[in-house]
């Protein structure tokens, strides 16, 4: 019995002991199987939770991101990537059933990444359904061929990053595609053909890359596409008609491509289109009347293209029209009335830059919508109908460049929205509408190049008014009060009109003003400090006009300033040595004014410096060789002026130096510097009236590009260089000893080679001297004998010869005598001075002294030489005490003088600058003189 209870406890023992060897294996077998549940270990193709993970800190090793992106949750230690930025996960089965969770999706637009796709694994992420990394601008490389493994894919977004090249034919591999954006990146080849496999495609963004070839046709089986954007590439060819196919296309654009052809007729069938954009292509042909059909059509861009023919009546159709803009085309024939009547909704009208004829339709009056209207370079003709004044949204108006004519309507006045009004270049005459003084919001208004009559209304009440363009017109009067006080300014041109006044009276400070033009009109008065304030501004034109007085210093505080332009005033007194500052200058034009003094060296510090017109002043001193250093000059004009001294060889470094060098009418002296010949693109070269002398560089002739070399009126000599281009002999006249081989000039006497003439001119040369020497030593001998006392008396009549002698006189001697002898008129030789000139006092050759009256320099040349002949008359036909004996006279383009007798402690001056009596002998006939020059 006790074996039996030992063997039952054994039993016992042993099944306890199996059992829970169960336990533990059915406890381990549990532990297992969850472990690899919240592992993911076994999923439906093989890949694990961890090893996506894995997949995803392999690429994170590669890139770098911004620091405000917390990656940082992304590490090893962490294996449930579930919960790292950025990454999104869900549920999927498992082959056994089993719920486990896999990356879904990732999210890491505008982290700053820096890197590639490259190291990337797709193939560890297949059930991937959102892929977005757009906004890293950083982001370059291939788009890898590996991302057509994500089979799940539905929405991915590489928009704005830095991708390139071609666009893997795998991608069309990603069946359950809705969207697709790889819009702004740098990838190039064609458009794959089988993207008309991506059957589920809603949404398709291509835009801003470098795309190339045609667009494929069978994108036309895409039958659920909503949106196509190919804009911004270089795709060419036709635009296919298979997108008619596309019934769910709301949204088009193929703008700024290179594609040709007609716009297709069938486009008229995609009812639901609410935008279409085609503008900026090379479409041509006309525009299809079917496109009357797209009745929720709101956006129709076709500018910039080549299309032609009339604008379709059934445009007229398109009743949820918002923004047509045709602009930029070929379109001809009137606007039709029928079309503008109905498109009520219409906000944005354009149809500029096109071949529009008619007048514009009333029928724009019924537009109440409209905030702005663009009909400009058209040839539009007729006047702005009063209906204009119902178009109370209007903002902005441009009609320029027609030929619209007659007065502005007072309704315009109405358009209290309005902000630019653009009507330049047109026939509209009549003074502006007082009403104008109503649009409180005006920023723009420009009315320039047209025949506007009267005064300026005030249209700067508000202080908004920022540019403001009225010039040529025939606008007169002062400018108004409120203009001066309109510091919001920004550009101001009211040139070539008949405004007056007080330039410093009428305009104020403008610390906004970028450009202002006043030239051209009657404006007085003295340019003060003020203007130096004005710290924006780039352009100043104050020519043309009737200012006076000197040029503020303070101007040299304008860093930004490109344009200084004063010339045909009225201002006196030295160019300021601040102009120097002005680094930013390309044009300083200071012609025809009444400067004087010297020309600073601080002028060669404005080295962007194009343009320097210094002519025609009072100019004096030596041409600074500091202005070498004005590299950039294409025209240099300092004619007209009384600068002496040499040319500085220094001119030859301006290399740009192409439209015009004008030295002349100065008193420039020495040669011509050789160095001028590295001007290779000058074209005008002008050196003429000055005292220059020695001989002509022969280096010019290898100047090309010349085709005016003028030295006329110097005292250069010798020959003129052969293969100057297109030489004139009149270039080279009044000198004092050139020759060569234009026609009309002496030729070069150069010494024979000929070896038969050398005994000849041998036997010439020794025995003509010698008989003349025979003849003239007896004539001598025979003189002497019989003549002695009377050739003794002569001699001392020839050392004390008279300069102005008829026997021994020489035109250019005395020209020179008279400015050597008063050192080109230097003041201590003034001995008089009238109205109308300067008396000198001039001591020749020979100890003959005698007065130079030299008459002033004026702009008024024409009277000048009638002035001048009247002198002359009076002193040559009139014998009276007080009227002194007329040796010569001197008419230069530079100087105007008479040579008088000179009458010690005489009243000469009065003498010779009595006017009246002037005047009073003006009938009196002019006799021919022989003058100085």
């Amino acid at each position: 019995m006790q074996s039996y209870l030992r063997s039952v406890s054994m039993a016992k023992s042993m099944v306890l002991q199996i059992v829970s060897l169960s336990s533990v294996l059915l406890l381990l077998l549990l532990l297992l199987l969850a472990s690899r549940q919240a592992e993911g270990v076994t999923t439906p193709r093989g890949t694990s939770l961890r090893s996506q993970a894995t997949a995803l800190l392999h690429w994170k090793l590669s890139i770098k991101y911004s620091s405000k992106l917390q990656l940082g949750t992304w590490r090893d230690d962490s294996m449930n990537p579930c919960n790292w930025t950025g990454i999104a996960c869900g549920d999927t089965r498992s082959r056994g059933g089993t719920t486990v969770k896999v990356i879904r999706a990732i999210s890491l637009a505008g982290a700053g990444i820096t890197g590639r796709l490259d190291a990337l694994r797709f193939q560890s992420l297949p059930y991937l359904v959102i892929l977005d990394l757009s906004d890293n601008n950083l982001l370059s490389g291939a788009i890898p061929p590996s991302i057509g493994s994500l089979a799940m894919l539905s929405s991915l977004n590489f928009s704005v990053t830095q991708l390139s090249g071609h666009i893997p034919v795998s991608i069309c591999n990603l069946g359950r595609l809705t969207l697709m954006d790889l819009s702004i990146n740098n990838l190039t080849g064609q458009i794959p053909t089988a993207f008309g496999n991506l059957s589920r495609l809603v949404f398709l963004y291509l835009n801003g890359n470098k795309l190339s070839g045609n667009i494929p046709s069978n994108l036309g089986q895409l039958r659920n596409m909503r949106e196509l954007d190919l804009s911004m590439n270089i795709l060419s060819g036709r635009i296919p008609y298979t997108l008619s196919n596309l019934t769910s296309l709301n949204y088009l654009d193929l703008h700024n491509n290179r594609l040709s052809g007609s716009i297709p007729d069938e486009l008229g069938q995609v009812q639901p289109l609410q935008t279409l954009y085609l503008d900026r292509n090379n479409l041509t042909g006309g525009i299809p009347p079917s496109l009357g059909n797209l009745t929720m059509l709101k956006f129709m861009y076709f500018y910039r293209n080549q299309l032609t023919g009339l604008v379709p009546v059934e445009l007229g159709m398109l009743s949820s029209l918002t923004n047509p803009d045709f602009s930029e085309n070929h379109l001809t024939g009137p606007i039709p009335s029928s079309v503008v009547g109905n498109l009520t909704l219409v906000t944005y009208f354009s149809i500029g830059h096109n071949y529009i004829t008619g007048s514009i339709p009333h029928e724009f009056g019924n537009l109440k919508n409209l905030e702005e209207l663009y009909l400009l370079e058209n040839f539009i003709y007729g006047s702005l109908l009063p209906s204009i004044g119902n178009m109370s949204s209007l903002s902005r108006i441009s009609i320029h460049s027609n030929n619209l004519s007659g007065k502005l309507p007072n309704e315009l006045g109405k358009l209290v929205s309005m902000e630019i009004i653009r009507l330049f270049d047109n026939q509209l005459s009549g003074p502006l509408p007082s009403t104008l003084f109503n649009l409180s919001n005006l920023v723009d208004i420009e009315l320039a190049e047209n025949q506007l009559t009267g005064h300026l209304p005030d249209l700067c009440q508000s202080k908004k008014l920022q540019d403001f363009q009225v010039f040529d017109n025939n606008l007169d009067g002062p400018v108004p009060i409120g203009l001066r006080d309109c510091s919001s300014l920004i550009s101001l041109g009211i040139n070539d009109n008949q405004f007056e006044g007080d330039i410093t009276e009428a305009f104020g400070v403008y610390p906004n003003l970028n450009i202002i033009d006043l030239s051209s009109n009657r404006f007085g008065g003295r340019l003060t400090p003020n203007w130096g304030s004005c710290q924006n501004l780039t352009f100043i034109g104050f020519g043309h006009n009737m200012i006076e007085g000197n040029i503020p210093s303070n101007i040299g505080e304008l860093k930004n300033l490109a344009v200084l332009e004063l010339r045909n005033n009225r201002l006196n007194g030295e160019i300021p040595r601040e102009i120097g500052k002005l680094i930013s200058l390309y044009v300083l034009d200071l012609k025809h004014n009444q400067l004087s003094g010297h020309i600073h060296e601080q002028i060669g510090k404005l080295s962007n410096l194009e343009l320097l017109g210094l002519s025609s002043n009072m100019l004096s001193g030596k041409i600074p060789e500091d202005i070498g250093n004005c590299v950039k000059l294409q025209l240099l004009q300092m004619n007209n002026n009384s600068l002496n001294g040499s040319i500085p060889g220094s001119l030859g470094n301006l290399v740009s130096l192409q439209r015009m060098l004008d030295l002349s009418m100065n008193d420039l002296s020495g040669p011509i510097p050789s160095e001028l010949s590295k001007l290779e693109m000058l074209i005008y070269a002008n050196f003429s009236h000055n005292l220059l002398s020695g001989v002509i560089p022969v280096s010019i002739a290898s100047m090309q590009s010349l085709s005016i070399f003028d030295v006329s009126y110097n005292f250069l000599e010798g020959s003129v260089p052969r293969g100057i281009h297109n030489a004139l002999d009149e270039w080279f006249i009044h000198n004092k000893g050139l020759c060569g081989d234009l026609v009309g000039m002496s030729p070069c006497n150069f010494p024979s080679v000929d070896h038969r003439q050398k005994h000849h001119k041998f036997i010439l040369q020794i025995g003509l001297p010698m008989f003349f020497t025979t003849i003239s030593v007896a004539a001598i001998v025979i003189s002497f004998l019989i003549c002695r006392k009377k050739v003794s008396q002569k001699t001392d009549d020839v050392r004390k010869r008279d300069v102005f002698s008829v026997w021994s006189f020489d035109g250019r001697m005395a020209f020179e005598d008279i400015l050597n002898a008063t050192e080109i008129f230097d003041e201590k030789y003034c001995i008089g001075e009238g109205s109308y000139g300067r008396v000198y006092k001039a001591e020749l050759q020979g100890e003959q002294v005698v007065a130079v009256k030299k008459l002033h320099a004026r702009n008024e040349e024409a009277h000048d030489e009638e002035r001048f002949r009247h002198e002359i008359k009076m002193l040559t036909k009139i014998r009276l005490r007080s009227i002194i004996k007329l040796y010569g006279y001197c008419s230069h383009p530079r100087y105007r003088f008479l040579v008088c007798q000179f009458i010690e402690r005489g009243n000469l001056a009065s003498t010779l600058s009595n006017q009246q009596l002037a005047i009073q002998l003006s009938f009196i006939p002019f006799p021919p003189l022989a003058s100085l020059q």
